[in-house]
């Protein structure tokens, strides 16, 4: 017996495992401190009505013979995918119901769709980054290459033609830094893996916060990016379902002549049973008129807490991106050039947490990330004793 020797070449710890147990450290020394979470970017608001009226009349089809269903399909049942095919269709981008595979969460398929690619590929990634997108390409002993994203690109790298990759992974709007590709910058992006023969990963778990006009919501509003593009979203932000656990991947027909497709659809059928019925029929219901509403309060809560955010940090002349079209505020570290150091400031000095921006890569060092997937009450409570531990 032979271990995978490339786990030996991760971080010791997951960054946000190191979060929690720093937290908890803290907490059992003072328990009586308020302490405020901006930290891991988890949803706080409940699934909308719609969601849980779906669930409920699948929950009781489950209890009955002439309703019950045991194995369903593992790429997805029919009636989700199709509501999916229809809400990019209401968007200008026109899928096939096939092309649409359903999941447990974009997080898992990131890591699933590594299972098509030799692991003589190189990888280029974003620095910083989703530690996932970097991790599971370490556990597979792949080549990864940088991208640098620094204040001076708006931490939104161009492609560079000295640089040869064969997977490239974009994450839009970014985790962790909020920043969003426009769809001519995605365009430039779309011709380089042309160029080369790349395959785009492309991450729009966040696609739903997008506001701005020209931003992209999917790399496939921009032509010819069927042909060299995955992606990926999920309904955990889009709507709350990150304790339920359903997402999606698009692996269109015209990607490596087809051969990408059936190769997912071969390694779903033999290492996933699907997600429970119960949690697609919830996850359809997102997208009913009634669950798109409900919905769109639920982020309109979370883009005032982006908001007050960002206008703390403009009062205190603390430079940081995000926050308009993303749920999160991506800081320069005020007085501090060691995240890590600031990290245990906002918490010991305010009780605050956040995540250090240093944990998604060397470029995050000195940068701050603040999620507003928090309650409206604790962000509000937060951005007052930001004001006062940080105010000039």
């Amino acid at each position: 017996m032979k271990l995978n020797q490339n786990y030996r070449n991760l971080e010791e710890s997951y960054l946000f495992s190191t979060v929690a147990r720093k937290v908890s450290a803290y907490a059992a020394a003072h328990p009586q401190a308020e302490i405020l979470r901006l930290g891991i970017g988890d949803v706080t608001l409940p699934l909308a009505p719609a969601v849980i009226e779906a669930m409920e009349r699948a929950v009781a089809e489950m209890g009955k013979k002439e309703t019950f269903r045991g194995y369903g399909p593992e790429q997805g049942y029919a009636f989700l995918r199709e509501s999916i095919q229809g809400y990019y269709a209401r968007r200008g981008v026109a899928l096939s119901v096939d092309e649409i595979f359903i999941s447990d969460g974009a997080k898992s398929d990131l890591g699933n769709i590594l299972d098509l690619f030799d692991a003589d590929n190189t990888v280029l990634v974003p620095d910083p980054v989703y530690p996932v997108y970097v991790d599971t390409n370490v556990m597979a002993g792949r080549r990864i290459v940088f991208a640098n994203a620094t204040a001076e690109n708006g931490f939104l790298p161009m492609p560079d033609g000295r640089v040869k990759a064969d997977l490239i992974y974009i994450c839009s709007p970014n985790n962790p830094t909020g920043a969003a590709y426009s769809r001519g910058q995605l365009a430039a992006w779309v011709a380089y893996a042309q160029k080369v023969g790349a395959v785009i990963l492309y991450d729009a778990a966040y696609e739903c916060f997008v506001q701005e006009e020209g931003l992209a919501r999917s790399i496939y509003e921009v032509e010819g990016a069927k042909e060299c593009a995955v992606e990926f979203c999920s309904f955990s932000k889009t709507a709350g379902f990150t304790g339920t656990r359903c997402g999606y991947t698009v692996v269109p027909h015209a990607l490596a002549g087809g051969a990408l497709h059936k190769m997912w659809l071969r390694r779903q059928t033999t290492k996933f049973n699907g997600v429970p019925y119960i949690v697609q029929r919830g996850a359809a219901a997102v997208f009913t008129p009634e669950g798109e509403r409900q919905i769109a309060e639920n982020l309109a809560v979370y883009r005032r807490n982006a908001k007050r955010l960002s206008d703390c940090l403009d009062g205190l002349g603390i430079w940081y991106t995000g926050g308009k079209n993303s749920p999160y505020v991506w800081l320069r570290c005020p007085g501090f050039d060691d995240s890590w150091k600031f990290f245990d400031h906002l918490l010991e000095e305010a009780n605050v947490v956040g995540t250090p921006g240093c944990g998604f890569g060397k470029n995050g060092q000195g940068y701050f990330r603040l999620t507003a997937f928090g309650g409206e009450d604790t962000t509000a409570q937060a951005v007052e004793r930001l004001q006062a531990l940080l105010k000039k």
